[in-house]
């Protein structure tokens, strides 16, 4: 009895029943925004699209396409019909840009609305069937993935299916088949351009695919073309790998060399440097000393070691070792001549004076001198 009730209620309420074109969500409101963009004056046909599905969801088509008429004031429906018609515009002008909902605002109904739209909209416009086709003949891959290059070809193939929509038999018991050949023929037409757009690269399965027999269908060559380019990159991958071990053993070596001639640059230059600090003497030829206490030219002293052998002293001389110095500076003050001590240097210039004064000539006097 309860459920016998119930839906008495609801054939007297269509209102209440869920199945019913009258019925309202809780939730709806006229201010919701049920598409991704709102209507402007390039994006109709994806507009329409989406707005159509959403009141085909909503079981609202009726109110757009006239199939609902509304009823009179005596019908119980009349008022829930009022109520579903208002939700409608209310969609719709939330989902136009504020110039467009200007120019409806004044519709009486959101058939007339829709009808008005449709008819700014949605005819056929040459300039843009011309665009559209423009845009069709410069797509390619170039160097993009099949996929992506497959979704833009799409999207151009949609727009201009809502352009030029196929015709279609619709008389009934009909055995022609123009609807279907005609399809047939648009998509082999569209598997041309997909191909003619591929890169140059895959020319070899392009070529494979225009050979079948009978020819594959759009979707079936590019699956044939998408497994091309997943098989060349799992091949490009592995060469890639193989590059990258060769060029990083030749780094390793080359960086080894290039090590060792920078070791040799170093020392060359730190010889250099160390002969430009303690000096070379241009009489002898040796480093270590200058001209002006080189002991080949001035004299060798008492202490020097091998005295009268200069080449053996000036080797001597030239040559000191580190630990000798280390201990001579730790031990006594340095000189001004590198390997002797202090004390060594003050018997040097005592003796380079001494000869130096032994040297000179005395004053000679004539017969009347003193």
């Amino acid at each position: 009895m309860a459920g016998s009730d119930s839906k008495q209620t609801n054939n007297s309420n269509p209102a209440a029943d869920h199945t019913s074109p009258y019925y309202l969500n809780p939730s709806d409101y006229t201010r919701q925004m049920h598409v991704n963009e709102a209507l402007n004056d390039n994006n109709y046909l994806d507009w329409v699209q989406e707005m159509e599905n959403f009141l085909f969801a909503k079981n609202k088509v009726g109110f757009i396409d006239g199939t609902l008429k509304k009823p009179e004031k005596t019908d119980p429906n009349h008022m829930a019909w009022l109520r579903c018609d208002a939700m409608i515009k209310g969609w719709l002008n939330t989902a136009m840009e504020k110039e467009i909902r200007t120019s409806v605002k004044y519709a009486t109904s959101a058939q007339e609305m829709w009808s008005d739209l449709q008819d700014r909209f949605g005819k056929e416009s040459a300039p843009r069937a011309y665009e559209l086709k423009q845009l069709l003949s410069m797509t390619k891959q170039e160097g993009t993935s099949v996929s992506a290059y497959f979704t833009r070809l799409r999207e151009l193939w949609d727009e201009i299916t809502s352009v030029f929509p196929i015709p279609r038999c619709s008389c009934t018991g009909c055995s022609c088949e123009i609807s279907k050949k005609m399809s047939d023929s648009r998509d082999k037409e569209r598997l041309y351009e997909f191909l003619l757009g591929l890169d140059r690269e895959y020319s070899t399965i392009r070529t494979q695919i225009l050979a079948m027999k009978p020819i594959p269908t759009l979707l079936e060559a590019y699956r044939l073309v998408y497994e091309d380019e997943q098989q060349r990159a799992v091949t490009t991958g592995k060469q890639t790998s193989t590059d990258s071990a060769a060029f990083q053993a030749f780094m390793k070596q080359d960086g080894a060399a290039a090590a060792a001639t920078q070791s040799q640059t170093g020392s060359k230059a730190y010889k250099k440097l160390n002969s430009d600090k303690i000096g070379h003497c241009d009489f002898c030829g040796k480093d270590g000393h200058n001209r002006d206490v080189c002991f080949k030219r001035v004299g060798y002293p008492e202490w020097w070691p091998g005295k009268g052998k200069p080449e053996n002293g000036r080797a001597k001389a030239a040559h000191v070792e580190t630990s000798s110095k280390v201990n001579e500076a730790s031990q006594n003050e340095l000189s001004p001549i590198p390997g002797l001590n202090n004390e060594q240097y003050k018997q040097f210039i005592n003796m380079f004076t001494v000869n130096n004064s032994s040297n000179v000539s005395k004053p000679s006097y004539g017969k009347h001198g003193r």
